[in-house]
């Protein structure tokens, strides 16, 4: 699938948290969320991102913006990860990775010489009418806070 540009829909999705709750999109009509990708639960790059996250929004840097995320864990490993962590967002279950293809995050990657499919790290500000307002494919652990941070200034 094509890459997703500013100003698309933001494809819709509903997906199982960490929790085993269906949480669709559009359950965030009218607010701002921050939908990213990240690769595993609980391994370093995803883990310093999640928590750079959960920290932003305790100090309530992001106001009434929602962040959701997204990975092909099962829900029983988003909880561990949310339980270690104590991240306190919803986490959800892409365990057949179609949400990670509609946003066009479904790539081939490679790590010691194996090629496989994977999760390309990106983040998405949806706005209140469920436009994409920003677009972060590839972007680092560190940086997915930072740019929200940014985004909202």
């Amino acid at each position: 699938m094509a890459r997703l540009t500013v100003g698309d829909a933001a494809p819709e999705f509903s997906l199982l948290d960490q929790s085993g709750r269906r949480v669709p999109l559009s359950s965030y009509k009218g607010r701002r969320v921050l939908v990213y990708f990240y690769p595993k639960a609980d391994t370093p790059g995803c883990t310093a991102q999640a928590c750079a996250l959960r920290d932003v929004i305790a100090k309530g840097q992001v106001g009434g913006t929602a962040v959701v995320g997204i990975s092909p864990d099962a829900p029983k490993r988003q909880a561990a990860f949310d339980t270690k962590y104590g991240l306190g967002f919803p986490l959800l279950a892409d365990e057949d990775h179609a949400v990670a293809e509609a946003y066009g995050v479904w790539v081939p990657r490679r790590m010691y010489g194996r090629s496989y499919m994977g999760i390309e790290r990106s983040a998405f500000l949806v706005g209140a009418d469920g436009r994409l307002e920003q677009v972060w494919y590839k972007v680092s652990p560190a940086a997915t806070a930072e740019n929200l941070l940014n985004a909202l200034a």
